[in-house]
């Protein structure tokens, strides 16, 4: 059967406890995975084009409630699961220092006992790059930058990096991950540079919002670029989440992508209430066990 994962805000308006309780249901009902998005800041007003929304406006959240930090947010879900894998959809890497991110990454894989799966996605929103002084421009050279600072971080004793961008002397730091050599990296994103990450350095592709007959086409690119960089599709993992309104309305959507090679769809459950959340947690299981 077709993985299921779980998209999960955290914000002002909804009680944590809440959301603690949306994830224990999921693990209650065999989910595989809990993703949490990441935004720090929100405009009024922005020029920016939101990749994933006809109008280029971002949808869907509640901008005046915010998001909570991602890694805050999953180390809280660490604390009350026991089994099910934690994920960021997707932390804004080239936004954030790369060695504190590196040591709240470790900190969380250590504390859940190797659960986390690090999406990682470059932005698209300038306006919040600008507010933070890091030039948006060269985002995605230096998401690869960043990369390799946490990787030295992640798995070296003494770990060290030099580049134009970074410069980490001789260092110690610790615990490392429990998962080895590193959490699996998922890179989000639809465009060329994107599957190119996947290909490179990735081991998993996290699309976000793509139809089912949209992937095909994708796919067999970035079965090109692994092909390039001496890998396969058995060297990463095939997600999609989460997904466009039209689709979470099809009950068959679970077998037409398990058809076109995903191994985890991943969906914000949505309702009034908590029951009605857990009432849709069943549903989905039911037509991910039709569709199997």
């Amino acid at each position: 059967m077709i993985e299921l994962g779980v998209f999960i805000t955290f914000n002002a308006a909804i009680p944590p406890e809440r959301n603690i309780a949306l994830a224990q249901a999921a693990e209650e009902r065999g989910f595989a995975a809990l993703w949490v998005p990441e935004h720090v800041l929100f405009f009024e007003q922005y020029a920016s084009r939101y990749p994933y929304s006809q109008d280029g406006k971002i949808t869907g959240l509640n901008l005046g409630a915010g998001i909570m930090d991602p890694f805050i947010a999953l180390t809280y879900l660490a604390a009350h699961t026991k089994k099910i894998r934690l994920g960021t959809a997707v932390a804004l890497v080239p936004q954030r220092e790369p060695i504190y991110t590196a040591k709240v990454v470790a900190d969380l894989d250590f504390l859940s006992g190797g659960r986390v799966d690090l999406g990682i996605g470059v932005g698209w929103l300038k306006e919040e790059f600008d507010a933070l002084r890091i030039p948006f421009a060269d985002r995605g050279k230096r998401a690869r930058e960043c990369i390799k600072v946490m990787q030295t971080l992640w798995c070296d004793e003494i770990s060290q990096y030099k580049s134009e961008m970074f410069n980490l002397p001789p260092s110690l730091q610790n615990p490392k991950p429990v998962q080895k050599p590193h959490p699996p990296m998922f890179f989000g994103g639809e465009s060329e540079p994107a599957l190119k990450r996947v290909a490179d350095i990735g081991q998993g592709w996290l699309g976000a919002g793509m139809m089912p007959e949209e992937m095909p086409a994708k796919l067999k690119r970035l079965d090109q670029l692994l092909a390039n960089a001496g890998r396969s599709r058995k060297d990463i993992k095939v997600y999609i989440g989460p997904l466009p309104a039209q689709i979470n309305r099809d009950p068959d959507r679970f077998r037409r992508y398990e058809d076109v090679g995903v191994e985890q769809v991943v969906q914000a459950v949505t309702g009034r209430t908590l029951d009605d959340q857990k009432a849709r947690l069943d549903e989905m299981v039911k037509q991910a066990r039709v569709a199997a």
